[in-house]
């Protein structure tokens, strides 16, 4: 079991702020496998959109006009929207806080929006016993293999379990597989940001102080995982401009070279700690080494902080993180069996993955949760935008904005509304922007079955299909979910009960529930018995409820959760 952040540089490596990074929230959230978005040529598809609105008043592009443009469905458009703006990097952009009913009006920025469009192209890196080449080379189509027939016919979990922490990437190391794909790919991002000016050769395109901003979408400079410098404020070409005064307009040349140096700066600083770590023994600086217990101090009192905490390796237990000690922060939950799990704070992502058997609950998540690879589940979240992808057996009590994304080899899921509070939930949720008036739960939206970022999961050659949606759950099978309040202490709040309001059927199962409890009671309290026969009765009952607790497994979050 652990529970790490990614650690921060030491004091003998080069200063954090002057090192580039690629954001990771694109590349692990806002790629969909949705074909018509995913370029051979990314330029040559985006240059119309990008000319379409270079005369225009307004960059913004609205659902109906991207949907033209692409020849996609409507709702594909606003998935489109919704998924963007849970990935961006400017909190003050106004698709970030448009309402649910003004995101098709509002639109998104067009440079934001031809960045997002150009990484659909990205695909994910392999586990390392299936990439011989490095991460410099690997952003191509994997041609079929001897391990396609064995891996097609894997369960969401076997594969998982197959690739192991030692095969699998780390976050190391998909930073150097992103930083190497920006790298290849910087020409042509930045031909797309550039705007022409009169000139011959490499001047006649130049980008505007407010154009390299928009590059912060997929960089930033910083330390990794927490807020990044503006680029302007890095860049040498705008950093003594007067506020007051519009900068002018650098050749798009200029800042290739500058990008350029930076990449390669950074990808032979992460590359140099990569191979120290594994030609040397492990320490404390690794980059995704496991660390005990506790996220820093650091990440506790910095509510701006954008670091990593991982809750790994959980078996047959019970867990609980609250507020302090992950405010502000993304949580990844991997390879956890046979528990309970209540992360309650606000986060802004989530990602659940390898996990089987176990409830997980996650308090309020602002941005995205992604679960992916997990086989008999129950995941309760009140969160924006959730995608499901390649898991089986799994229910999902849901308290989702927007619809639930359904994508890859997906079996036997059920979705359900939410079911469980606890005292500090509706704070939590204002403060990360979760509305508790919309609950999209029983609109699962399926895209395709083969995840075209994700090949080694689905073999090349298998035709794609709509993935499975997830039918509702039985109202007869659904129950509150009760989070003990025991290990709360003094962290007091106003919740008193579930903010989503349940729709009529399950409530009414509820209601027929709670009469036939009462029934129950009243029988019990009104059957003539004498006092031995009570006490006969009483003990009945705890034995039964002894051995219930003892076959669920239940018992262990008793002592689990009372030894916190």
């Amino acid at each position: 079991m652990t529970d790490a952040v990614e650690p921060s540089t030491s004091a003998r490596e080069p200063n954090p702020n002057a090192i580039l990074h690629p954001r990771r929230e694109p590349f692990e959230h806002g790629l969909l496998p949705i074909p018509k978005l995913i370029f051979t040529d990314p330029v040559q598809a985006l240059t119309p959109l990008k000319l379409k609105f270079a005369s225009s008043t307004s960059l913004r592009v609205d659902s109906a006009t991207l949907a033209d443009a692409f020849q996609i469905s409507h709702d594909h458009a606003r998935l489109v929207l919704d998924t963007l703006a849970s990935v961006l990097h400017s909190e003050s952009d106004p698709l970030v806080n448009a309402r649910p009913d003004e995101v098709d009006s509002v639109g998104a920025d067009l440079r934001d929006l031809i960045l997002f469009l150009y990484i659909q192209s990205y695909k994910k890196l392999l586990p390392r016993s299936h990439s011989s080449a490095s991460a410099a080379v690997a952003d191509v189509w994997p041609s079929t293999s001897a391990f396609d027939g064995f891996l097609q016919a894997l369960s969401p979990l076997q594969f998982v379990r197959c690739n192991n922490r030692r095969f699998m990437p780390s976050q190391a190391d998909e930073e150097v597989h992103q930083l190497s794909y920006l790298q290849k790919h910087l020409a042509n991002i930045l031909s797309l940001l550039a705007e022409p000016m009169e000139g011959e050769g490499d001047e006649s395109l130049v980008l505007t102080m407010e154009g390299l901003e928009h590059l912060g979408f997929l960089i930033q400079f910083g330390e990794r995982g927490y807020e990044g410098i503006p680029l302007s404020q890095t860049a040498p070409f705008f950093a003594n401009s007067d506020p007051d005064m519009p900068a002018v307009p650098v050749p798009a040349s200029h800042v290739h070279d500058w990008l350029e140096q930076n990449l390669a700066s950074a990808l032979e600083h992460i590359t140099e700690r990569i191979s120290a770590k594994e030609n040397g023994p492990s320490s404390g600086s690794d980059q995704d080494v496991a660390m005990a217990d506790a996220c820093p101090s650091s990440v506790k009192a910095t509510p701006s902080a954008r670091g990593l905490c991982f809750i790994e390796g959980i078996s047959k237990s019970s867990y609980v993180k609250q507020a302090p000690d992950l405010r502000g922060s993304s949580v990844k939950v991997i390879n956890c069996h046979d528990s309970v799990i209540y992360i309650l704070a606000p986060m802004r992502y989530a990602t659940v993955c390898g996990c089987s058997d176990t409830t997980i609950v996650l308090g309020a998540v602002g941005k995205a949760v992604r679960v992916e690879h997990c086989e008999r589940v129950h995941v309760i979240m009140a969160t924006k935008q959730v995608c499901i992808a390649n898991c089986r057996e799994c229910v999902f009590f849901l308290g989702v904005n927007q619809r639930p994304l359904m994508v890859g080899d997906n079996h036997k899921l059920q979705v359900a509304p939410y079911n469980t509070f606890y005292s500090q939930l509706e704070e939590h949720m204002a403060e990360v922007g979760i509305e508790t008036s919309i609950n999209r739960w029983d609109e699962p939206l399926a895209l395709g079955m083969v995840d075209p970022h994700d090949s080694l999961s689905h073999p090349a050659g298998v035709s794609d299909a709509q993935a499975e949606s997830a039918t509702h759950l039985d109202p007869d099978q659904f129950t509150n979910f009760l989070i003990p309040n025991w290990f709360e202490g003094e962290l007091p709040g106003s919740t008193k009960d579930n903010p989503f309001a349940l729709p009529d059927l399950y409530s009414a199962s509820q209601q027929r529930n709670l009469k036939n409890l009462d029934e129950i009671k009243q029988m019990l309290r009104e059957t003539p018995l004498e006092e031995n026969r009570k006490r006969e009765l009483s003990c009945a009952l705890h034995v039964y409820f002894k051995d219930w607790l003892y076959a669920s497994g239940n018992i262990r979050q008793l002592y689990c959760l009372q030894g916190e």
